[in-house]
């Protein structure tokens, strides 16, 4: 059964239909959230995509576009908790400066840290690295890319460029040849 026709038996109320595109969809959503988060906030915010997703069926009006429009709501839910983090720490640091509690992290420690960690991917900036896991990882299309991630087509293709150029620089730097 197509994903269009699932959508439109979910939003007449068929559980089985929306059990079935959540089983679908599941693993793709949580892959995606977990290349641009880390593993205990991905199951947090893909929590919050799926309930979003449920809320929000109803009103959508192209069943076909259910993929994008997934990804999109995927796509704002990590954009929200990044925000979120990083207003926390920026936060957290006005407070230690103001209380005078500056520490200096070691450099090497955080560098091995962050090698155990991260994969290549997360290596990117964060617009290289939404475009190449929704186009590579996701199978998505440039259109569809762009209506993720409100950009136009344009700017999905120099940012593959882009991401293709960083990872083969980081490719080179760890000693792979082609």
């Amino acid at each position: 059964m197509t994903d269009e026709l699932l959508v439109v038996r979910a939003q007449l109320g068929d559980r089985a239909a929306l059990a079935e595109l959540v089983a679908r969809w599941r693993v793709p959503v949580w892959t995606y959230v977990r290349r641009m988060l880390d593993a205990e906030r991905a199951d947090d915010v893909s929590q919050e995509i799926w309930l979003a997703v449920i809320r929000g069926l109803p009103r959508l009006r192209e069943p076909a576009r259910f993929a994008p429009w997934l990804f999109t709501i995927a796509r704002r839910s990590v954009t929200d908790r990044l925000r979120g983090q990083y207003a926390r720490e920026h936060e957290h640091a006005h407070e230690s400066l103001a209380a005078g509690d500056v520490t200096v992290d070691d450099p090497v420690d955080a560098a091995v840290d962050r090698a155990e960690l991260v994969s290549l991917l997360s290596g990117l900036p964060m617009p290289e690295r939404e475009i190449l896991v929704l186009f590579y990882l996701q199978d998505l299309s440039v259109e569809d890319c762009a209506q993720i991630c409100e950009i136009p087509a344009g700017t999905v293709k120099s940012r593959l460029n882009r991401a293709r150029r960083l990872l083969r620089s980081h490719l080179e730097e760890k000693g792979y040849r082609p």
